[in-house]
């Protein structure tokens, strides 16, 4: 029986130690917390319940793939899993509103030319269009194939949006923000375009335009929420794991990886302690842990941003017809766009009483860096830096009429900050999903390492950040080391 030590308890690594348990081999899950999930988390307090990571779900089949192949029950048996209907309200910088449909793309039509004039549907369904035909050109090598050496990276570099090219863009791929202005024209269209990148953390004049596939993906597979919390999630895969036989130890934190004649041999503990193994699953960047150099094609711009979310326990019971998910677009400095993406799901489970509501604000900021520097991080410790950065959030939620102020009984502010000291990731930084073009600087770090024995998943390796992505990195990882290196992903 193979010995497997896998790094960190988060989603991507318990997604490939469940896998691998049920190949056979005998997993030991080494997490520095006390607790697993990685940023999968929740806050506690006073009968509230709060998700402090992702709050919604996309791609489930991600993990309902993992729940059937690892067990009898499947996902459905272990999570309340809905899918949000609607999808989401978008307020805009104007004041405009518009209330979109899941899983319709009529609907979303219909939605556009009522709220923002005829033919803005249409327009939109178009660019969701291409946004299909990059999804058909690159969901396998993206999402379900290893990223296993230089000619995958060199593919991927070219980014398949079928943009027309004229002008300057016939040297040239083009930017999401440049084929926004050029096929959506109207500004709050282009607001709800670059929305999806901006919640990545990504900057919409720097982004491939084939991150119009965001946008495609959550019309086309809908948006998902866990009765419960998403925390619910991160449990019931830690129940998988351990009925498959996975070890966990929690509060062990792993400082190196051994490595001998090339390969990996397993790992030594912070208390000098030495693990052998036969191979070693990563669930964080374990190049520091090694002597292993970071290569430039290793990281990309999706690393720049973390995340500020404002905890807010409300007065008074959820008004009718509230929206599950609403995004407040606003003006950022120098007229850079931004949003406020504001979570209310009514559910009883994360209230004390039906006459209380709990609400989640998020915003991109910038990743963490004590003392703040020229690097565009910010100094999240420093007096007064979160709490300034929250009232704005909440400010702006207001402004666009959702009236959360005023019912507030308290608040938390989390930061990246509380993100890195958490998790680990180095400024609290949320990696975005891997995206094609740009020559592949939106690609993540390789599953195989050139180590042999030694594998990544998790946010820094491919497929890149988001819970769906994060799983099928465990079940990339599972799938080279139970098949082999020359293995290219299930048919």
């Amino acid at each position: 029986m193979a010995r497997t030590v896998v790094i960190g308890a988060g989603m991507g690594a318990m997604a490939a130690a469940a896998r691998l348990a049920v190949a056979g081999h005998r997993v030991t899950v080494y997490e520095r917390a006390r607790t697993h999930g990685g940023a999968v988390r929740r806050l506690e307090r006073d009968g509230f319940g709060f998700d402090t990571g992702p709050g919604l779900l996309y791609l489930p089949a991600v993990w309902r793939d993992l729940f059937v192949k690892t067990g009898r029950e499947p996902l459905e048996e272990c999570v309340a899993l809905t899918e949000v209907d609607p999808a989401v309200r978008h307020v805009f910088a104007d004041g405009t509103s518009v209330l979109l449909p899941g899983g319709s793309r009529a609907g979303t039509v219909d939605a556009l030319d009522a709220a923002l004039g005829a033919g803005a549907g249409e327009r939109w369904s178009e660019l969701l269009g291409r946004g299909r035909r990059t999804w058909e050109a690159t969901r396998r090598p993206l999402l379900e194939e290893p990223l296993t050496d230089a000619g995958d990276r060199a593919r991927l570099g070219t980014d398949p949006y079928p943009a027309p090219r004229r002008g300057l863009l016939r040297r040239r791929a083009p930017f999401l923000s440049e084929i926004a202005r050029a096929e959506l024209r109207d500004p709050r269209l282009v607001a709800l375009l670059e929305s999806h990148a901006l919640a990545h953390g990504l900057d919409p004049r720097r982004t491939p335009a084939g991150a119009a596939v965001l946008p495609y993906l959550e019309q086309t597979f809908g948006t998902w929420y866990v009765g419960g919390g998403m925390r619910a999630l991160a449990d019931a895969v830690y129940r998988r794991c351990l009925a498959r036989g996975v070890e966990f130890r929690f509060g062990t934190t792993v400082s190196r990886i051994t490595v001998e004649g090339g390969r990996a041999a397993g790992v030594e503990l912070a208390d000098g302690a030495r693990v052998t193994a036969d191979t070693v699953v990563c669930g964080i960047d374990p190049r520091p842990m090694y002597g292993g150099r970071a290569s430039a094609a290793d990281g990309g711009p999706g690393y720049a941003a973390g995340r500020l979310t404002v905890l807010l326990a409300l007065r008074g019971a959820r008004p009718g017809g509230t929206v599950h998910r609403t995004v407040v677009h606003t003006g950022g400095p120098g007229g850079t766009a931004r949003t406020v993406t504001v979570l209310r799901p009514g559910d009883p489970a994360l209230v004390p009483g039906a006459e209380y509501e709990s609400a989640v604000l998020s915003v991109t900021v910038p990743p963490h860096r004590a003392g703040g520097g020229d690097s565009g991080a910010v100094d999240w410790t420093a007096p007064g830096a979160a709490e300034r950065a929250a009232d704005e959030a909440l400010a702006a939620a207001d402004a666009a009429g959702l009236g959360l102020g005023g019912r507030v009984l308290w608040r938390e502010v989390r930061t990246p900050a509380d993100t890195e000291r958490e998790t680990g990731a180095p400024g609290g930084a949320v990696p975005a999903p891997a995206l094609a073009g740009a020559g592949g600087a939106f690609l993540r770090a390789a599953n195989s390492t050139g180590t042999a024995g030694l594998y990544r998943v998790g946010g820094s390796a491919h497929p890149g950040g988001g819970l769906a992505h994060a799983g099928m990195s465990g079940a990339l990882a599972a799938g080279l080391i139970v098949e082999g290196d020359d293995w290219r992903g299930s048919r």
